[in-house]
Protein backbone atom coordinates (compact mmCIF):
# COMPACT_ATOMS: atom_id res chain seq x y z
CA UNK A 1 0.00 0.00 0.00
CA UNK A 2 2.86 2.37 0.84
CA UNK A 3 4.41 1.67 -2.59
CA UNK A 4 1.11 2.52 -4.31
CA UNK A 5 0.85 5.76 -2.34
CA UNK A 6 4.46 6.66 -3.24
CA UNK A 7 3.79 6.00 -6.94
CA UNK A 8 0.59 8.02 -6.75
CA UNK A 9 2.35 11.00 -5.14
CA UNK A 10 5.20 10.84 -7.67
CA UNK A 11 2.82 10.73 -10.64
CA UNK A 12 0.63 13.47 -9.24
CA UNK A 13 3.63 15.71 -8.66
CA UNK A 14 5.14 15.18 -12.11
CA UNK A 15 1.87 15.23 -14.04
CA UNK A 16 -0.36 17.72 -12.22
CA UNK A 17 0.49 20.55 -14.65
CA UNK A 18 0.04 18.26 -17.66
CA UNK A 19 -3.49 17.13 -16.83
CA UNK A 20 -6.88 18.74 -17.06
CA UNK A 21 -9.56 16.99 -15.03
CA UNK A 22 -12.79 17.32 -17.01
CA UNK A 23 -16.12 17.01 -15.19
CA UNK A 24 -19.21 16.86 -17.45
CA UNK A 25 -22.31 17.91 -15.50
CA UNK A 26 -26.07 18.13 -15.82
CA UNK A 27 -28.04 18.93 -12.68
CA UNK A 28 -25.41 17.66 -10.24
CA UNK A 29 -25.83 20.36 -7.58
CA UNK A 30 -25.91 17.79 -4.77
CA UNK A 31 -22.55 16.26 -5.70
CA UNK A 32 -20.47 18.72 -7.72
CA UNK A 33 -19.02 20.56 -4.70
CA UNK A 34 -17.76 17.32 -3.13
CA UNK A 35 -16.33 16.08 -6.44
CA UNK A 36 -14.38 19.29 -7.05
CA UNK A 37 -13.16 19.36 -3.45
CA UNK A 38 -11.80 15.81 -3.75
CA UNK A 39 -10.06 16.58 -7.05
CA UNK A 40 -8.44 19.68 -5.54
CA UNK A 41 -7.33 17.76 -2.44
CA UNK A 42 -5.46 15.40 -4.76
CA UNK A 43 -3.43 18.36 -6.10
CA UNK A 44 -5.02 18.56 -9.56
CA UNK A 45 -5.21 22.28 -10.17
CA UNK A 46 -6.49 22.36 -13.75
CA UNK A 47 -10.16 21.48 -13.56
CA UNK A 48 -12.74 22.09 -16.28
CA UNK A 49 -16.46 21.72 -15.61
CA UNK A 50 -18.46 21.35 -18.83
CA UNK A 51 -22.12 21.94 -18.04
CA UNK A 52 -25.06 20.88 -20.18
CA UNK A 53 -27.21 23.88 -19.18
CA UNK A 54 -28.27 22.60 -15.77
CA UNK A 55 -31.54 23.88 -14.36
CA UNK A 56 -30.26 23.70 -10.79
CA UNK A 57 -27.29 25.50 -9.20
CA UNK A 58 -24.57 23.23 -10.63
CA UNK A 59 -22.72 25.93 -12.67
CA UNK A 60 -22.85 28.45 -9.82
CA UNK A 61 -21.59 25.95 -7.26
CA UNK A 62 -18.76 24.86 -9.54
CA UNK A 63 -17.79 28.47 -10.24
CA UNK A 64 -17.75 29.28 -6.53
CA UNK A 65 -15.23 26.45 -6.06
CA UNK A 66 -12.75 28.40 -8.16
CA UNK A 67 -12.68 26.15 -11.23
CA UNK A 68 -13.29 27.01 -14.87
CA UNK A 69 -16.88 26.46 -15.99
CA UNK A 70 -18.00 26.40 -19.61
CA UNK A 71 -21.28 25.49 -21.27
CA UNK A 72 -21.24 22.74 -23.86
CA UNK A 73 -22.42 22.75 -27.43
CA UNK A 74 -24.05 19.69 -28.93
CA UNK A 75 -26.49 17.25 -27.38
CA UNK A 76 -26.05 15.15 -24.25
CA UNK A 77 -22.82 13.91 -22.73
CA UNK A 78 -21.24 13.54 -26.16
CA UNK A 79 -21.59 17.30 -26.58
CA UNK A 80 -19.80 17.86 -23.28
CA UNK A 81 -16.98 15.52 -24.28
CA UNK A 82 -16.59 17.18 -27.67
CA UNK A 83 -16.54 20.65 -26.08
CA UNK A 84 -13.87 19.57 -23.59
CA UNK A 85 -11.65 18.04 -26.26
CA UNK A 86 -11.78 21.30 -28.22
CA UNK A 87 -10.85 23.44 -25.20
CA UNK A 88 -8.26 21.41 -23.27
CA UNK A 89 -4.67 22.46 -23.97
CA UNK A 90 -2.75 20.24 -21.54
CA UNK A 91 -1.04 17.05 -22.83
CA UNK A 92 -3.61 14.84 -21.09
CA UNK A 93 -7.20 15.03 -19.94
CA UNK A 94 -9.03 12.81 -17.45
CA UNK A 95 -12.81 12.61 -17.56
CA UNK A 96 -14.66 11.98 -14.33
CA UNK A 97 -18.42 12.10 -13.82
CA UNK A 98 -19.81 14.79 -11.55
CA UNK A 99 -22.06 12.47 -9.53
CA UNK A 100 -19.47 11.38 -6.92
CA UNK A 101 -19.26 7.79 -8.22
CA UNK A 102 -15.53 8.01 -9.03
CA UNK A 103 -12.70 8.66 -6.58
CA UNK A 104 -10.00 11.10 -7.85
CA UNK A 105 -7.43 9.13 -5.87
CA UNK A 106 -7.61 6.52 -8.63
CA UNK A 107 -6.42 8.94 -11.33
CA UNK A 108 -2.79 7.94 -10.77
CA UNK A 109 -3.63 4.41 -11.95
CA UNK A 110 -4.58 5.81 -15.35
CA UNK A 111 -1.49 8.04 -15.47
CA UNK A 112 0.72 5.04 -14.86
CA UNK A 113 0.20 3.82 -18.47
CA UNK A 114 0.50 6.97 -20.57
CA UNK A 115 3.89 5.89 -21.95
CA UNK A 116 2.28 3.16 -24.04
CA UNK A 117 -1.41 4.05 -24.38
CA UNK A 118 -3.26 7.21 -25.33
CA UNK A 119 -6.60 6.00 -23.95
CA UNK A 120 -6.81 4.41 -20.49
CA UNK A 121 -10.19 3.34 -19.12
CA UNK A 122 -10.90 3.01 -15.42
CA UNK A 123 -12.64 -0.37 -15.07
CA UNK A 124 -15.05 -0.06 -12.16
CA UNK A 125 -15.27 -2.48 -9.24
CA UNK A 126 -18.18 -4.63 -10.45
CA UNK A 127 -19.30 -5.49 -6.90
CA UNK A 128 -20.45 -1.89 -6.44
CA UNK A 129 -22.66 -1.96 -9.57
CA UNK A 130 -26.19 -3.34 -9.30
CA UNK A 131 -26.80 -6.72 -10.94
CA UNK A 132 -28.89 -5.46 -13.86
CA UNK A 133 -26.36 -2.77 -14.83
CA UNK A 134 -23.52 -5.24 -14.28
CA UNK A 135 -25.11 -7.75 -16.67
CA UNK A 136 -25.82 -5.08 -19.30
CA UNK A 137 -22.30 -3.71 -19.06
CA UNK A 138 -20.90 -7.26 -19.40
CA UNK A 139 -22.86 -7.82 -22.63
CA UNK A 140 -21.87 -4.44 -24.08
CA UNK A 141 -18.19 -4.82 -23.18
CA UNK A 142 -18.02 -8.40 -24.49
CA UNK A 143 -19.68 -7.37 -27.75
CA UNK A 144 -17.37 -4.37 -28.12
CA UNK A 145 -14.30 -6.53 -27.44
CA UNK A 146 -15.38 -9.05 -30.08
CA UNK A 147 -16.15 -6.39 -32.69
CA UNK A 148 -12.87 -4.52 -32.24
CA UNK A 149 -10.52 -7.35 -31.36
CA UNK A 150 -9.55 -5.93 -27.96
CA UNK A 151 -10.04 -6.95 -24.34
CA UNK A 152 -12.00 -4.44 -22.27
CA UNK A 153 -14.36 -5.20 -19.39
CA UNK A 154 -15.92 -1.78 -18.75
CA UNK A 155 -16.15 0.22 -21.97
CA UNK A 156 -19.01 2.30 -20.48
CA UNK A 157 -16.92 3.66 -17.60
CA UNK A 158 -17.22 7.40 -17.02
CA UNK A 159 -13.62 7.75 -15.81
CA UNK A 160 -10.92 7.59 -18.48
CA UNK A 161 -7.74 9.33 -19.65
CA UNK A 162 -7.10 10.64 -23.15
CA UNK A 163 -3.93 11.98 -24.72
CA UNK A 164 -5.07 15.41 -25.89
CA UNK A 165 -3.20 15.46 -29.20
CA UNK A 166 -4.73 12.14 -30.22
CA UNK A 167 -8.19 13.01 -28.89
CA UNK A 168 -8.34 16.16 -31.03
CA UNK A 169 -8.08 13.94 -34.12
CA UNK A 170 -11.12 11.89 -33.11
CA UNK A 171 -14.66 12.36 -34.35
CA UNK A 172 -17.42 12.70 -31.77
CA UNK A 173 -20.51 12.49 -33.95
CA UNK A 174 -23.04 10.53 -31.89
CA UNK A 175 -25.29 11.82 -29.12
CA UNK A 176 -26.15 11.01 -25.52
CA UNK A 177 -24.27 8.35 -23.57
CA UNK A 178 -22.50 7.02 -26.66
CA UNK A 179 -19.44 9.28 -26.24
CA UNK A 180 -17.32 6.76 -24.31
CA UNK A 181 -18.11 4.01 -26.81
CA UNK A 182 -17.25 6.18 -29.82
CA UNK A 183 -13.93 7.30 -28.35
CA UNK A 184 -13.06 3.73 -27.35
CA UNK A 185 -13.91 2.48 -30.85
CA UNK A 186 -11.45 4.87 -32.45
CA UNK A 187 -8.72 4.10 -29.91
CA UNK A 188 -9.29 0.36 -30.33
CA UNK A 189 -8.94 0.70 -34.10
CA UNK A 190 -5.52 2.28 -33.48
CA UNK A 191 -4.50 -0.25 -30.83
CA UNK A 192 -3.92 2.47 -28.22
CA UNK A 193 -6.49 1.50 -25.57
CA UNK A 194 -6.14 -0.30 -22.24
CA UNK A 195 -7.84 -0.34 -18.84
CA UNK A 196 -6.97 -0.44 -15.15
CA UNK A 197 -9.10 -1.32 -12.11
CA UNK A 198 -10.64 1.52 -10.09
CA UNK A 199 -13.17 1.87 -7.31
CA UNK A 200 -16.81 2.84 -7.67
CA UNK A 201 -19.27 4.47 -5.27
CA UNK A 202 -23.00 5.08 -5.06
CA UNK A 203 -24.00 8.24 -6.88
CA UNK A 204 -25.34 11.34 -5.19
CA UNK A 205 -28.49 12.63 -6.84
CA UNK A 206 -30.99 11.28 -9.34
CA UNK A 207 -30.01 8.51 -11.77
CA UNK A 208 -30.02 9.68 -15.42
CA UNK A 209 -29.42 6.37 -17.16
CA UNK A 210 -32.49 4.57 -18.48
CA UNK A 211 -31.25 0.99 -18.15
CA UNK A 212 -33.00 -0.77 -21.02
CA UNK A 213 -33.32 2.09 -23.49
CA UNK A 214 -29.77 3.36 -23.15
CA UNK A 215 -28.34 -0.16 -22.88
CA UNK A 216 -29.91 -1.29 -26.16
CA UNK A 217 -28.94 1.99 -27.80
CA UNK A 218 -25.29 1.54 -26.79
CA UNK A 219 -25.28 -2.09 -27.95
CA UNK A 220 -26.72 -1.13 -31.33
CA UNK A 221 -24.20 1.69 -31.64
CA UNK A 222 -21.31 -0.73 -31.04
CA UNK A 223 -22.19 -2.46 -34.31
CA UNK A 224 -22.54 0.84 -36.17
CA UNK A 225 -19.17 2.01 -34.87
CA UNK A 226 -17.56 -1.32 -35.83
CA UNK A 227 -18.79 -0.79 -39.38
CA UNK A 228 -17.28 2.70 -39.34
CA UNK A 229 -13.98 2.15 -37.53
CA UNK A 230 -13.23 -1.57 -37.87
CA UNK A 231 -15.08 -2.82 -40.97
CA UNK A 232 -12.45 -5.41 -41.85
CA UNK A 233 -12.99 -7.39 -38.64
CA UNK A 234 -16.79 -6.94 -38.73
CA UNK A 235 -17.33 -8.08 -42.32
CA UNK A 236 -14.77 -10.89 -42.03
CA UNK A 237 -16.60 -12.17 -38.94
CA UNK A 238 -19.96 -12.06 -40.73
CA UNK A 239 -18.51 -13.88 -43.72
CA UNK A 240 -16.98 -16.57 -41.52
CA UNK A 241 -20.13 -17.07 -39.46
CA UNK A 242 -22.34 -17.47 -42.54
CA UNK A 243 -20.04 -19.43 -44.82
CA UNK A 244 -19.79 -22.59 -42.70
CA UNK A 245 -23.57 -22.99 -42.13
CA UNK A 246 -24.18 -22.29 -45.83
CA UNK A 247 -21.70 -24.94 -46.98
CA UNK A 248 -22.99 -27.41 -44.38
CA UNK A 249 -26.62 -26.92 -45.47
CA UNK A 250 -25.84 -27.34 -49.16
CA UNK A 251 -23.69 -30.41 -48.48
CA UNK A 252 -26.53 -32.00 -46.49
CA UNK A 253 -29.07 -31.15 -49.24
CA UNK A 254 -26.85 -32.75 -51.92
CA UNK A 255 -26.32 -35.88 -49.81
CA UNK A 256 -30.06 -36.18 -49.16
CA UNK A 257 -30.72 -35.91 -52.88
CA UNK A 258 -28.11 -38.55 -53.73
CA UNK A 259 -28.91 -41.03 -50.95
CA UNK A 260 -32.68 -40.61 -50.51
CA UNK A 261 -33.64 -38.85 -53.74
CA UNK A 262 -35.21 -36.14 -51.58
CA UNK A 263 -34.88 -32.49 -52.57
CA UNK A 264 -35.08 -29.97 -49.70
CA UNK A 265 -35.87 -26.80 -51.61
CA UNK A 266 -36.20 -24.54 -48.55
CA UNK A 267 -32.92 -25.66 -46.96
CA UNK A 268 -31.14 -25.37 -50.28
CA UNK A 269 -32.38 -21.80 -50.66
CA UNK A 270 -31.27 -20.98 -47.10
CA UNK A 271 -27.80 -22.38 -47.81
CA UNK A 272 -27.47 -20.39 -51.04
CA UNK A 273 -28.61 -17.18 -49.33
CA UNK A 274 -26.08 -17.72 -46.53
CA UNK A 275 -23.27 -18.13 -49.06
CA UNK A 276 -24.42 -15.07 -51.03
CA UNK A 277 -24.42 -12.87 -47.93
CA UNK A 278 -21.07 -14.35 -46.84
CA UNK A 279 -19.54 -13.58 -50.24
CA UNK A 280 -20.84 -10.00 -50.07
CA UNK A 281 -19.41 -9.59 -46.59
CA UNK A 282 -16.07 -11.00 -47.80
CA UNK A 283 -16.11 -8.53 -50.71
CA UNK A 284 -16.77 -5.63 -48.33
CA UNK A 285 -13.95 -6.82 -46.06
CA UNK A 286 -11.59 -6.92 -49.05
CA UNK A 287 -12.62 -3.43 -50.10
CA UNK A 288 -12.10 -2.22 -46.52
CA UNK A 289 -8.56 -3.60 -46.57
CA UNK A 290 -7.89 -1.74 -49.81
CA UNK A 291 -9.34 1.51 -48.46
CA UNK A 292 -7.30 1.20 -45.26
CA UNK A 293 -4.15 0.60 -47.30
CA UNK A 294 -4.81 3.68 -49.44
CA UNK A 295 -5.59 5.71 -46.32
CA UNK A 296 -2.30 4.73 -44.69
CA UNK A 297 -0.38 5.63 -47.84
CA UNK A 298 -2.07 9.04 -48.05
CA UNK A 299 -1.42 9.78 -44.37
CA UNK A 300 2.22 8.72 -44.78
CA UNK A 301 2.66 10.94 -47.85
CA UNK A 302 1.02 13.90 -46.09
CA UNK A 303 3.36 13.50 -43.11
CA UNK A 304 6.39 13.30 -45.41
CA UNK A 305 5.23 16.42 -47.26
CA UNK A 306 4.80 18.31 -43.99
CA UNK A 307 8.24 17.21 -42.81
CA UNK A 308 9.83 18.39 -46.05
CA UNK A 309 7.96 21.69 -45.83
CA UNK A 310 9.14 22.34 -42.28
CA UNK A 311 12.76 21.21 -42.85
Amino acid sequence: MEIQQLIARTLETSFKDKITVVIPTLNEAEAIGKVIEEVQKNDYTKILVVDGYSTDKTPELADSSGVKVVFQHGVGKAGAVKTAIELVDTPYMVFIDGDYTYDPRDIWRLLNHTDHYSHVIGARNRKQINRLHRFGNWIISRTFSALFGVKVTDVCSGMYLLETEQAKKFNVEEHGFIAEIELAAQSAALGTITEVPIGFRSRIGKEKLATWRHGLEILYMAFRLARRYNPIFLYSTIAGLLMMPGISLLTWVVLEMIVRQTWHYGWALAGVLALVVASQAFTLASLSVLVKHVEKRLVSEIHESLERATS
